[in-house]
Order: structure tokens, then sequence, then C-alpha cells
């Protein structure tokens, strides 16, 4: 997983090794790596995405363990938390626009919305029936899209926590979903 900083001159990468990167664009050099502290284990990064403001940085591990660090300075480990049940595996967390909202998706056909000022969950959305594997915030971070092994990928109100429109047609596994609405 990679995701470009606000800044756009370093991008963060993850790796199976449970490694975070961030590269300075421009010259191609590792300007900070972090190890996250797993436990019992090393799980390999699911995902990083890069707060707009950039004042967070995140990376999920397929175990669904969250890291977030001070994206000024990311030997600043801000808060470490399980998004999903031990068992279930997380696909992906993206930070919403606004900064103040984590969303991560997982096998337990949820998409769980965490507070940025205290990262504790603040929203469960549970309409699928299978594994969620994406989201999407609209550019106002008030609607989510997500796509799940259902074959469906559906638009929430977050305000609301309501489904209000399904997208049904693919004939399997609905992987991935982006959304252009600014």
């Amino acid at each position: 997983s990679v995701s470009l900083k606000p800044n756009k001159d370093e991008v963060v990468s993850g790796d199976y090794q449970g490694n975070v990167r961030i590269w300075d664009l421009g010259t191609g050099r590792c300007i900070h790596h972090v190890v996250p502290q797993q436990h019992p284990k090393k799980s390999s990064i699911q995902a990083v995405d890069v707060a707009e403001n950039n004042t967070f940085i995140t990376a999920v591990t397929n175990h669904a363990q969250v890291f977030v660090w001070n994206a000024m300075d990311p030997t600043q480990c801000i808060a470490s938390f399980r998004a999903h049940p031990i068992g279930a595996y997380c696909l992906q967390a993206r930070m919403a626009p606004d900064a103040r909202h984590l969303v991560t998706v997982g096998s337990d056909g949820t998409a769980k919305l965490w507070d940025s000022q205290t990262w504790t969950l603040s929203q469960t959305l549970a309409n699928h029936s299978k594994w969620v594997w994406d989201a999407v915030f609209c550019a106002d971070s008030s609607y989510l899209v997500t796509s799940s092994s259902d074959n469906t990928a559906k638009l929430w109100n977050l305000r609301t926590g309501e489904v209000v429109r399904q997208y049904i047609g693919h004939q399997s596994t609905v992987t991935c979903v982006a959304l252009n609405d600014s």
C-alpha cells in the first residue's frame, strides 16, 4: 500500500514484513522508517494513509491493528488499537478528507469509523453480508462508499448511519471503489 503526503514531496509505503517507510520523491531516499510495535508477531501492513491536513499517518495490519503517527514527527506514535475482532482481517483504512475520522473495513462484514480526536469507535456500518474490501469518503466527509464480497457497493449517509443507495450488478466480489464528487 502507498499514499502520497499532501505536500506532494513524500510518499508513505507499507510492506509485507510490517515496515512503514516515508520516501522523498525527489531523491528516492527513505527519510523515515518506522516499525510498529506488534504483539505477539509481526503482521503485514495492509494499508497506509495520510490525512489531507498532514496531521496523521495511519497504517493497518492485515490482523486489524491500527497505528497512528504524527505526520510531522513520524517517530511519535499517537495511537495503536485493534479495529476489528480477533480473527478478522482488516483490508483497508482511509482518513476522511476533513481528518475527523478513519474508516477501517474488514472480513467481519463491517466498516468502522474511528474518531481522530480520541481514536475511539464512533460508528459501525454493518449492512454487508460478507467481507468489506474497500471504502472511500466523499469530498465533504459526510458520505462513504463501501465494496463487498456480497457483490455490492453501498453509499452510506454518515450522519444517520443508513444505506442511501446500493449498487448491484457485479457477478462477483467488489474489491475496490473510487468516488469523484468534487
